[in-house]
């Protein structure tokens, strides 16, 4: 009766703050949910309240609400494997969750960007970097400090859009998610296959680890981020640098030995994300060149590698960090399906080969259908305990 006790679930609202990933990624996955079929809302019907136009404002949200909550959740649990030490957790993760929470509600009811909505909108991601810079300089893990920089180069160019109110910007931002994708899924992605290959007792050798196309491929990305920022978007110079940065990222993802892992879909959508990002890149290199519109390589890259990315972290990190076996829950695969599904059809409207409201509703429907079957299935592994008992 006693050990009995001791498994039981805990209240809700003690477990949400127990560990950051938990709030965070919830929220990453209900915002999700809400935001796409929200955004046709209005914009078919018209808004009063929202602090940018309906378009700007989605692209905003899908980085700033989606993306943010989804990074936090992340870097803030894995910052702890880094550096061993304690999660924020308590008092201190839920206020800082309202900070998240209250520069979305600021985004949607501010009506014209006043000033104290921009505040709210750009205070959470410095407060994310204090505290994972504060641990990462006193363990002096000089090699995550990267993905700082990452995130003061998102929080610039969030203040850059809103001082400017120029959507290049936001693009830019685009760019930069999938520099951020390249960068911890450059570790991750073959770290868990090799890892996996070797429990299946394959060749984790067959996983190939080039750090100069790792570092090729993140300068070029970057290169990418800053063109764009300028301004220079329609040159053949930008062609050129995507579909190299597309080349450099496809050769280190065969490195990788993605095609081992068809049986493990924990892995093979990892890989996938890579394969969104190559295909955002060439889209990239081809609007450059005026070949096919401009808008294709924003999908791919939003709809395409970030939801497949963001989705398939948070099916692991979820059973990985609650004590549960590492292996996809009930409902998962759909949710994978779904996102192909919803990028897929997002990218096809871009391009003019499917109808325009009906490939827009397929794309929303599919994309708020993964991340509802997401909390479905891994909503309440994330409310409580953990299986084995263990604090977090």
């Amino acid at each position: 009766m006693d050990q009995h006790r001791e498994r039981a679930p805990a209240p809700a609202p003690i477990t949400l703050w127990a560990f950051p990933f938990r709030p965070f990624f919830l929220s990453s996955a209900l915002v999700a949910a809400l935001l796409v079929p929200l955004w046709l809302w209005v914009w078919r019907h018209g808004q009063s309240t929202l602090a940018l136009p309906p378009l700007l404002w989605h692209q905003h949200e899908m980085l700033a609400g989606f993306l943010n909550a989804a990074v936090a959740g992340f870097l803030l649990t894995a910052v702890c494997n880094w550096t061993g030490t304690a999660p924020l957790a308590g008092w201190r993760l839920a206020a800082l969750w309202l900070v998240w929470l209250a520069g979305r509600l600021a985004m949607a009811l501010a009506g014209d960007a006043a000033p104290w909505a921009v505040a709210l909108d750009l205070l959470f991601v410095p407060l994310v970097m204090l505290d994972a810079g504060v641990r990462i300089w006193r363990a002096r893990q000089r090699r995550q400090m990267i993905v700082l920089l990452v995130l003061l180069a998102f929080w610039g160019l969030d203040a850059a859009f809103h001082w400017r109110g120029d959507p290049r910007y936001l693009h830019a931002l685009v760019l930069l998610g999938a520099l951020l994708i390249l960068v911890i899924g450059g570790r991750i992605t073959p770290a868990f296959t090799s890892n996996w290959l070797r429990q299946q007792g394959e060749n984790p050798a067959l996983v190939t680890v080039r750090p100069w196309l790792d570092r090729g491929a993140l300068i070029t990305v970057a290169v990418l981020v800053c063109l764009q920022v300028a301004g220079l978007t329609s040159s053949p110079w930008q062609a050129a640098l995507a579909l190299l940065a597309a080349l450099l990222v496809l050769a280190r993802l065969v490195g990788w030995a993605g095609w081992r892992t068809g049986r493990e879909p924990l892995l093979w959508i990892l890989h996938l994300g890579h394969l969104w990002v190559v295909a955002g890149l060439v889209l990239l290199g081809l609007a450059a060149l005026s070949l096919v519109p401009g808008s294709a390589w924003l999908h791919a890259l939003g709809a395409g590698a970030m939801g497949t990315m963001v989705l398939g972290v948070m099916t692991r990190v979820a059973v990985g960090h609650t004590g549960r076996p590492l292996r996809l829950r009930r409902g998962g695969l759909t949710a994978y399906l779904l996102m192909l599904c919803a990028g897929l059809a997002r990218v096809a409207v871009a391009l003019g080969v499917m109808p325009m409201m009906a490939g827009l509703w397929l794309a929303a429907l599919a994309w708020s259908g993964a991340w509802l079957v997401f909390l479905g299935g891994y909503g309440r592994i994330l409310l409580t305990r953990r299986a084995d008992g263990r604090p977090g």
